[in-house]
């Protein structure tokens, strides 16, 4: 049987100072190595040894900028054959990015992508004994200007040549990330002992039949040791196990490879396979998959595969209709409004991220309501513990392929890297039935249309033929059960505006560009797959990463952890166009949070309303790799902005939202739900300051994965007096409201109400009761404690309304506090922001 051996321990970590010495390197680091983790980076084993400030505190990444521009090297020591096997690799499943191998002094290869696996044969070189392993990285850097010198410039967002190198484009800067050029071995390596045989690649193709059938044919490819090529193998493919799990019977299927053969498929059918659905659609059936190779006998096995596999089927319907054409995914039959996020790598140090790292944010997503997670195309393939995750939650996976923001050159050495890249990846991530679409690029062929590429160029490559041959052919070829979308945003085809709203996948950017976020409102694509708008992170996130005293908007640290062109602009004139300005830091951070959490309600509320029209949102972005100031709903601390709480309003399966159609505004009830959805909706126009003054009820009957649009009577549907009267809208517990004004032009009263503060051990509940209207009031429990969190976000009340915000992690101590963790609206200007009695 095969053996494999970790290989984290004993390794150091030196500058290699043959090429240049940096003058900003610590000496100690020319005098001798110092302590590496493997997995790990240069920057974390630095950070460790004490030898760098922490990059992500105040301005320290400028600090840090040499680390990434020197040459680094890795030792330890491999241990000696422990025999009785044919055949010893050393294998590297990611190395970061350019690297030498040596084992002595045999160089036994050389890297250059971030993104591929290695494997050497080290059989000879450890028959003697122990050896030396030496891994020299050379800077990212030097290896993309000589790239970029070999093929010629290309245009881009950035000066950063991340074009030119097959590595994670986002640790050369991005505007939400830092410039933190990585060197090192970012996942782990190992030896693997081996005889006759081994299981080289694993293929496997589920699919289910219209008879309910599930189907798995896998594809395996054996390598033969020199004594294994004269030799018969036998493979044996289980799935579901001898057992059975779910009520289904285990399958078995075995076959032959003849002496010289080195490639078989086996076929299993499990009848009435249970499905794999996405979250909120069905269960997640997963079936345990094994691979075996043995010899001919089957007496004795050599090696062995296991994956866990779900019975599904993917179809991406881009049919014409009277509006374009349709972007909608269809799983197991039912088309789906997908309700995505984008996900960014979770660190600028990828190595630090853990299982459990993986598990707290994706759950959160999934605590969202959200079923669809877009991996972004200036990232990585994330790890194998990130899609396992998706599968269990149910998180439908969009995969981009690394490509983003910029023209990639098609000439070698990159197009082989690119080739070898994409068809182990494919392979690597295909089990996983959360995987639902490959994607080409990200704004690659929107940037040739819009962003003066083309005379830039001038006819030299640009990425094209990567997106529309290279991939689709590789995709078609070894993953023919889901589909390829050349990149995002795109028609389908170049007759048609890469980012035509009317034409599949649409990235709705010059809202926050240029826009007030009601422009969301001019148009209704067929698929919005990146939208967003900007706020800080939560005030105790800020605390901990920046020492600026006082802070405000523009002090140092601020604008440093600020990557956006023009960032801290577009937020204020954001503000403008809805309120006052702001009167201090504490109001400002309110206000640019709640404006974040208002945008993105406007877009999702006003395309969920158009299904099917429309068919699906991916707000970018779901997470943070650093603190900054972001489009994220969860900040780089791990703590959840309001938007994250707003997510779990707009992404539930049944909606409530008052939306203008003909310049009426009419009720509009979403159900994503497989149930009927039956009530009676409850809508007031009400004066801020003194109650309703009209009111209507109105019957809610909407069925499973549709949308009802409901008249109202003229009272209600045409506004009063619009500075003083909003309308509201209620039915089921949810809530809708519409403000016909901008907050600066409406009559807010002062705002009153009482605060009821309850303990509850090391946890408290805050019960607020208003008295006056209270629009959008906010608990910012980490300003209570830096590690307290609350269940809930946004919430408007009405007169003698009362809400609880569950708070964990803060035992009620010093409840005076409150007075400056809780806010709303029309407290906004005040001197005491919400007027309160504690009680």
């Amino acid at each position: 049987m095969k053996v494999s051996t970790p290989l984290t321990r004993g390794w150091t970590l030196c500058l290699d100072t043959s090429r240049h010495l940096p003058v900003q390197a610590p000496p100690v680091l020319a005098a001798g190595p110092v302590t590496a983790t493997v997995p790990g980076c240069v920057h974390t084993d630095l950070l460790t040894a004490g030898l760098i400030p922490d990059p992500f505190l105040d301005a320290n990444e400028t600090d840090v900028a040499w680390v990434g521009r020197a040459d680094w090297t890795y030792r330890t020591e491999l241990p000696a054959d422990g025999g009785g096997h044919e055949r010893t690799d050393l294998v590297f499943d990611g190395l970061d990015t350019v690297a030498e191998i040596r084992v002595g002094e045999t160089v036994l290869g050389r890297t250059r992508n971030m993104h591929r696996s290695y494997r050497f044969d080290v059989t000879e070189a450890l028959d003697s004994g122990p050896a030396p392993l030496t891994v020299a990285f050379t800077s990212a850097y030097q290896e993309a200007e000589r790239v970029r010198a070999l093929l010629g410039d290309r245009p881009g967002p950035y000066p950063e040549p991340f074009p030119f190198i097959r590595k994670m484009a986002c640790s050369f800067g991005w505007d939400w990330g830092p410039t933190l050029v990585t060197a090192g071995i970012w996942r782990r390596p190992r030896l693997e002992r081996w005889s006759t045989a081994r299981l080289a690649e694993v293929r496997p193709e589920v699919t289910v039949r219209e008879d309910g059938t599930g189907v798995v044919s896998v594809h395996v490819t054996v390598e033969r040791s020199a004594g294994g090529t004269g030799r018969g193998l036998r493979l044996g493919l289980d799935v579901a196990g001898v057992a059975g799990v779910s009520g289904v019977a285990g399958v078995s299927v075995h076959g032959e490879l003849p002496p010289g053969a080195d490639q078989l498929t086996l076929r299993a059918e499990v009848p009435d396979a249970e499905l794999w659905w996405p979250r909120g659609y069905g269960e997640q059936h997963l079936y345990p998959c094994t691979v075996t190779l043995a010899d001919a006998e089957g007496a004795e096995r050599l090696d062995m595969w296991e994956r866990n596999v779900g019975f599904r089927t993917v179809v991406l319907d881009t049919g014409e209709d009277e509006h374009g054409s349709a972007f909608t995914l269809v799983v197991n039959g039912t088309p789906l409004f997908a309700r995505g996020v984008n996900w960014i790598p979770e660190d600028v140090f990828p190595s630090r991220v853990t299982p459990e790292r993986y598990r707290r944010r994706l759950e959160q997503a999934a605590a969202a309501g959200v079923d669809l997670v877009r991996v972004w195309g200036g990232g990585i393939y994330e790890d194998r513990a990130f899609y396992d995750i998706c599968d269990e939650l149910g998180l439908m996976v969009w995969q981009d392929f690394p490509f983003a923001c910029a023209a990639y050159p098609e000439g070698e050495p990159l197009r082989s890297e690119i080739e070898a890249e994409a068809r182990e990846n494919v392979v690597r991530l295909m089990p996983h039935p959360s995987l639902v679409l490959w994607n080409g690029n990200n704004e690659n062929l929107w940037g040739f249309k819009d962003w003066d590429w083309e005379p830039a160029l001038a006819g030299a490559s640009w990425g094209e033929a990567y997106y529309l041959d290279l991939l689709p052919r590789i995709t078609a070829e070894t993953d023919p059960t889901r589909p390829y979308w050349a990149g995002s945003p795109w028609s389908g085809s170049w007759e048609v505006h890469p980012n035509d709203p009317g034409h599949g996948t649409a990235h709705s950017w010059d809202v926050w560009n240029r826009e007030d976020y009601t422009g969301y409102l001019n148009e209704v694509p067929r698929f919005v797959a990146e939208f967003g708008w900007q706020a800080p992170p939560a005030y105790a996130t800020l605390r901990r990463a920046l020492s600026d005293r006082p802070l405000t908007p523009d002090s140092p640290g601020m604008l440093h952890h600020q990557k956006a062109e023009d960032g801290n602009g577009k937020l204020d004139r954001g503000l403008a166009h809805h309120f006052a300005p702001p009167a201090d830091f504490d109001t400002w951070h309110y206000l640019t949070q709640l404006n974040q959490a208002r945008a993105v309600a406007t877009g999702v509320e006003h395309w969920r309303s158009h299904w099917p029209r429309c068919a699906g949102t991916i707000l970018w972005q779901l997470n943070d790799c650093w603190p900054v100031t972001s489009w994220a709903a969860i900040d780089g601390d791990g703590r959840e902005k309001p938007l994250y709480h707003e997510l779990k309003r707009l992404y539930a399966d049944r909606l409530l939202t008052l939306q203008t159609r003909d310049g009426r505004l009419v009720l509009a009830a979403v159900n994503q739900s497989g149930e009927q959805w039956s009530c009676q909706a409850r809508v007031r126009q009400v004066d801020a300051h003194g109650g309703a003054v009209a009111e209507h009820h109105v019957p809610v009957e909407v069925a499973p994965r549709s949308v009802v649009l409901l008249d109202l009577p003229d009272r209600l549907a045409v506004p009063g007096d619009p500075r003083r009267e909003f309308v509201v809208a209620d039915a089921d517990g949810l809530r809708a409201v519409h403000f016909a004004v901008p907050d600066h032009s409406f009559d807010y009263p002062v705002a009153e109400m009482t605060t009821q503060v309850i303990s509850e051990g090391d946890d408290a509940r805050v019960r607020v009761t208003a008295h006056t209207l209270v629009r959008d009031l906010l608990l910012q429990a980490d300003r209570l404690h830096p590690d307290a969190r609350t269940d809930r976000g946004l919430v408007t009340l009405l007169p003698g309304e009362s809400v609880e915000f569950t708070v964990t992690g803060w035992n009620a101590e010093a409840t005076e506090a409150l007075s400056s963790a809780l806010r709303c609206v029309n407290a906004a200007h005040a001197s005491d922001p919400v007027g309160d009695r504690v009680s």
